[in-house]
């Protein structure tokens, strides 16, 4: 039986938001068997440009119509690391992490193991975990081979994932609440929750704040330790 459970597509570095959804449940599901879409937070994110606004990191993927994420690769790895490495150089001398943050970005394109940008996203999340202190206990859709009823409409697939996998509690981000039909997840004794969230505002030097950036910019302005503390103490579950 699971406490409470959290399912999210894997988003490269994702914002400040997604992390506080892993923080907030004992297991996730990282639904990579979900159709892959164009101009998605997938395979980009953003950062700031140094003129005011905000700039996108990518990673070219190869994909076909109706791919799935997990499905869909990775055209050059190590184009992509050199690419978004010199993006983030805005942050040189300004960030007072900078150095520490850079190294992530390595440490995730270093190490992945095959493909899919559903691994390099479950990598970025991980070492971003494992750096702010997070517990990340997270499993691939595609690794649990559960075996789903025909799907109806989009809010069931949580609910059938947390019916097979046991869970009391199901926690799902502030979006997406039109998908989800209460009465279905009454009917499963699951409680369906949703996280209110909270920006979190930061200093930055000469730099103009944006808010909900990707989770590397969060973390060249504000130590590990003191994102680990926004996320524990403004991460609140509604119903």
């Amino acid at each position: 039986m699971i406490s409470t459970l959290g399912i999210m597509q894997p988003y490269f570095f994702p914002y400040l938001g997604y992390f506080q959804l892993i923080a907030s449940v004992e297991r996730g599901v990282i639904f990579d068997t979900a159709q892959y879409g164009r101009k998605s937070w997938m395979n980009r994110n953003r950062i700031l440009d140094g003129k005011g606004s905000w700039q996108y990191i990518q990673v070219p993927v190869s994909t076909t119509l109706g791919s799935s994420i997990q499905a869909t690769t990775v055209i050059d790895h190590r184009a992509a690391q050199q690419r978004i490495q010199g993006q983030l150089g805005i942050y040189r001398g300004k960030a007072p992490f900078y150095r520490r943050v850079t190294e992530l970005i390595p440490a995730v394109f270093d190490s992945v193991t095959g493909n899919s940008i559903s691994d390099l996203n479950t990598r970025s999340l991980q070492v971003a975990c494992d750096y702010i202190g997070l517990r990340f206990n997270w499993t691939p859709h595609s690794a649990l081979n559960l075996e789903l009823p025909p799907i109806e409409h989009p809010g069931q697939w949580a609910l059938e994932i947390s019916s097979q996998m046991g869970a009391r509690r199901y926690i799902n981000s502030p979006g997406g609440r039109d998908i989800f039909v209460p009465d279905e997840w009454h009917q499963r004794e699951i409680e369906l929750r949703f996280l209110d969230l909270s920006t979190f505002v930061y200093p930055t030097g000469a730099l103009p704040y944006v808010e909900n950036l990707s989770i590397l910019d969060v973390l060249m302005w504000n130590e590990p330790g003191d994102v680990a503390r926004y996320i524990r103490e403004h991460t609140r579950v509604a119903c």
